[in-house]
Formats: C-alpha cells, structure tokens, sequence
C-alpha cells in the first residue's frame, strides 16, 4: 500500500483548475435582470411621486388655497390683497402646478420606455448603452426638479416685484433687499434638501446599477 502524502496532496488539489460556477453569458443574464429590477424601483418611486404632487394639486385646486401664505407676506411688504392680487397669484400658482406635472410626467414616461427597453434579450452592448442612458435620464429628472425650485422662486420674485409697482409702493432699501434675500435663502434650501432626497433616494440605487454596469463592461471586454 503505497504511502499517504499530505504535502503532494495538498499540491494537487491546489494545480486542479477551478471550473467557474457561471459562465460569461449567465452573468450577463442575471445583471440584466437585476439592473431591470432597479430600473423597476426608480420607476414607482417615480410613479409615486407623481400621484402625490397630482394629489396636492388637486387637494389645493378644490379644497385648499396654497396663496395665503404667500399673500401673507406680501402683505407685510404693504401690498393690499384685492380680487384682482388673488386671482393674478391663483393663476400663477396653477401655471407652476401643470409645469411640475408635465415634467414629472414625462421623466415617468421617460423611466417607463428605459425599462421597457432594457430586454434579457439585448445583445451587451446595448444593453450597456440603455443603462448608461438611464442613469443619465435619472441625472436629469434631479436637475429638472432643481429647475422647478428655482423656477417657483424666480417666478414668485417677479410677481412681488409686480404687485409693489402696480399698487405704487416703495419699500425702503433694507426691506428690499431683506425681502429678496430671504427669498433667495428659501430657494437655495429647499434645492439643497431636493438634491439630498433625490441623492439618497435614488443614489442608492444607482450605485448598484453602476456597480452591474461596471461587471457588463468587464463581460465586453472580455469576450471582445
């Protein structure tokens, strides 16, 4: 019987080839599924926060009226709220709303054809290029909503600025120029909590698309 030598076994064992659990092509199949998964989630959260500014619109078109507190100030600014003030404000107020809806709307829609187009079907390299594609889309639909906040501040100011000309009044400099840098505070806040919310909740996941998209290249590169 010949003898057992552990050293000589250990060395072979170790020379042995170690087959890989997944080929090439499995692995492309299972970042493609998961990436759709992701693509999945941006995509009802999106659906989500478009019924949710549909419902406050709503709620403030037929039950509520978001210009009080507004007028509020411009009251204190000594502008006197008559009818016409009012409805000059609601009429504002509405123009912002259905631009918010019709930008959200078209990012859902946006989201809505990237998912639909990322395929188990799709050859690497397109499925690379929808990815990327993606995430740019998601960049921008972040960017967008920064616009709509600078939008509502830009668009606010104008009409204070309107309301003081129209009704004559001259506000000493201090007041002024208090009133539109707390104006300006106001924007650059609300931008600054739009772009956490937007980086945590979608940032998160688009770090783990990046990381399949990152493996998919490697899976190119290396079949190419």
């Amino acid at each position: 019987m010949p003898e057992f030598n552990i050293d000589q076994f250990k060395k072979t064992w170790q020379e042995q080839a170690i087959q890989p659990k997944y080929n090439s092509d499995e692995i492309r199949l299972m970042l493609n599924k998961s990436s759709r998964n992701y693509i999945k989630y941006i995509l009802g959260i999106s659906i989500a926060e478009f019924l949710v500014i549909l419902g406050m619109n709503f709620y403030y078109i037929f039950l509520g009226d978001d210009t009080n507190s507004y007028l509020n100030i411009l009251e204190k600014l000594g502008v006197k709220n008559n009818a016409d003030l009012i409805a000059d404000l609601s009429h504002l107020y509405f123009v912002l709303k259905v631009i918010s809806l019709i930008l959200t709307g078209f990012f859902v829609f946006k989201f809505y054809k990237n998912y639909k187009h990322i395929k188990i079907e799709s050859n690497l390299t397109k499925l690379i290029l929808q990815i990327i594609k993606f995430k740019n889309t998601v960049n921008y639909f972040i960017l967008a909503n920064v616009f709509l906040i600078i939008l509502y501040t830009i668009a606010l100011g104008i009409f204070a600025s309107w309301a003081l000309s129209n009704q004559n009044i001259t506000l000493t400099h201090p007041t002024l120029v208090g009133f539109y840098v707390g104006l300006l505070l106001m924007m650059i806040l609300s931008v600054v909590l739009i772009w956490v919310y937007y980086r945590i909740v979608y940032g998160i996941i688009l770090k783990k698309l990046g990381k399949n998209l990152e493996e998919l290249q490697k899976i190119e590169l290396g079949q190419s």
